[in-house]
């Protein structure tokens, strides 16, 4: 699980709306995460979902009141919400929005907002009529102006049975919008990161093409990773399933050359290039311009070498972050690719172990260093480590320039 989480409180505050359904799997993700998360809820919330169902997931007690009994040196709503990193309103209702803008504490959930100093991010969720009213509207607007974060809402099928704006954020979305709030004062703030993600496609014919297993798991995880870390994060992705991260800017490639354009422009001004892609090696050398018959004969395919965005890419003061998918001989071919692209950093994996799976085993290479072996651990694990090695680079070479 991202660290991000580990250790930080977050108050989480359910207003009543059917979309507090989906609150339920945003509260166990977070703590699954390891964030300690403190649930209050208006009384209509209890409609929806049973306090129960909260406190069985946070082991923590659920506040439905604004007065209630406080043990030791708890001071109600004033210090639960002055120990937060993070208050969340999910679903924050056209009704609690409205509260929310003009500084009205009448219920718990209103009440710990305007006692909580950290930041506020608030998921809309209600009627698509009710949203789009021009009330509704300058409210959000207010909230944004005083720096509140609005994630959502979004189009599609609501509770009403109409279709339109009002559906709450999905909690994966919610995770991420979290993490990046989180992260604004990380380590990485400041810089420009670039990481590439997925397959290429090769076109052989207007419908097929060559390609690869790459998922982009890898690549999406270190991207997620550099944004948790506040940095400024560029995805080059390849096809893949996989939603855009929130937070981060994804560019969408076929391609080798297509991505060597990409990555070309990212890294103009980037100080770290990922390049996690697993990138066609050749590429037909004739594209046919209709689809290729079956034939009953052999049929030969003649290829060229695509481009070599690792190798193309060499800017001064640029930190390069090279991948080596082997079958054989992992560290002895990894070894001469580390040397022949001049890399700062490569990270070694056994292809056939490690792509499309959820976790993988790697080694990390460096000029001058033993190799570092990793264990087997989720990709989003060793996504954390290799950003640990890429910001250990960048201090050192920080400590150079200056002396």
């Amino acid at each position: 699980m991202p660290r991000i989480l580990k250790g930080k409180r977050i108050i989480l505050g359910v207003s009543g709306g059917i979309a507090a359904y989906k609150t339920v799997e945003l509260v166990r993700r977070l703590v699954q995460g390891g964030a300690q998360v403190d649930v209050v809820m208006t009384r209509a919330a209890i409609d929806f979902v049973g306090p129960l169902t909260f406190q069985a997931l946070t082991k923590r007690p659920v506040q439905v009141t604004t007065i209630g009994v406080w043990q030791g040196e708890q001071a109600g709503h004033v210090t639960l919400g002055a120990a937060a990193d993070l208050m969340v309103v999910a679903p924050a209702t056209a009704d609690t929005l409205a509260k929310l803008a003009h500084g009205i504490a009448d219920d718990a959930v209103t009440l710990t907002a305007l006692a909580c100093p950290a930041p506020l991010l608030v998921a809309p969720a209600m009627d698509h009529h009710m949203y789009r009213h021009p009330a509704t509207q300058a409210n959000l607007e207010l909230l944004r102006s005083r720096g509140v974060i609005v994630v959502g809402p979004h189009y599609g099928p609501l509770a009403s049975g109409m279709i339109g704006e009002g559906r709450m954020a999905e909690p994966e979305e919610l995770v991420g919008a979290i993490r990046t709030v989180l992260g604004r004062s990380g380590s990485l703030v400041d810089r420009t990161v670039v990481v590439t993600a997925g397959p290429t496609r090769e076109p052989l014919d207007p419908v097929r093409f060559l390609s690869n297993h790459s998922s982009g798991k890898m690549g999406y995880a270190l991207a997620e990773v550099a944004r948790d870390r506040g940095a400024r994060t560029i995805l080059i992705s390849g096809p893949t399933c996989l939603p855009a991260p929130y937070g981060v800017t994804r560019i969408d490639v076929e391609t080798a050359a297509e991505m060597l354009r990409a990555v070309e422009a990212a890294t103009a001004s980037a100080d770290v290039l990922v390049m996690c892609a697993a990138v066609a090696d050749y590429r037909p050398r004739v594209v046919a311009t209709e689809k290729l018959k079956k034939r009953q004969e052999l049929f030969a395919l003649e290829l060229e070498p695509a481009e070599d965005i690792l190798a193309a890419i060499n800017r001064p003061g640029l930190v390069k972050v090279g991948f080596a998918a082997e079958t054989e001989r992992l560290l002895e071919h990894a070894t001469e690719k580390l040397e022949r692209k001049r890399l700062n950093l490569l990270v070694v994996n056994d292809a056939r172990k490690t792509m499309g799976a959820e976790t993988a085993q790697v080694t990390l290479l460096r000029p001058g260093h033993q190799p570092e072996v990793l264990p087997e651990l989720p990709k989003e694990e060793v996504a954390e480590y290799i950003w640990d090695a890429i910001e250990a680079l960048l201090v050192r070479r920080s400590a150079r320039d200056e002396q």
